[in-house]
């Protein structure tokens, strides 16, 4: 039982700006992630695909430790894209689809897919009443985020 979201926006911003929360630095990837607490490589690739981070992230008063894998990667002047997967907890296979589209120097599409496979039966449960509004909540963060910034000239 494999569930599946996909959402797009429009985001006001480059797509250099926007891609850096993604494929930049855990300070970056903060703007729009903040329960994210670290972001270590542990395997490195040339092509990006196979590289792999040790992620941490807190959830409450809690820090799960995941290894991402990066498993699509594309970095073009007017498209860029980024594929990861990770387990989390031991429940969940999750894979997360960041695909970005140059409109003009100022504006931005950005299509988020994300999956989501409960590894348990009793899981499967809590996947019944999953719904696309963390896929929606998040792409909102990420679009708030770049336009304050892209306005405020912080990105540059």
């Amino acid at each position: 039982m494999l569930k599946r979201w996909s959402k797009e926006i429009e985001i006001n911003a480059p797509i250099e700006q926007i891609w850096s929360y993604f494929d930049g630095s855990l300070e970056e990837m903060q703007k729009i992630m903040p329960p994210v607490v670290e972001n270590t490589p542990i395997k490195i690739t040339k092509e990006g695909v196979g590289s792999i981070y040790r992620q941490k992230y807190k959830e409450g008063n809690r820090i799960e430790e995941y290894d991402v894998h990066t498993l699509q990667y594309s970095n073009e002047p007017d498209n860029k894209k980024v594929q990861i997967g990770f387990t989390l907890a031991n429940m969940f296979e999750i894979t997360a689809l960041y695909e970005f589209g140059k409109i003009h120097d100022s504006k931005t599409m950005l299509r988020y897919t994300a999956t989501n496979k409960p590894l348990k039966w009793y899981v499967k449960l809590f996947m019944l009443f999953a719904t696309e509004k963390v896929v929606v909540k998040f792409l909102e963060k990420v679009k708030t985020v770049a336009e304050s910034e892209f306005q405020t000239g912080v990105a540059e």
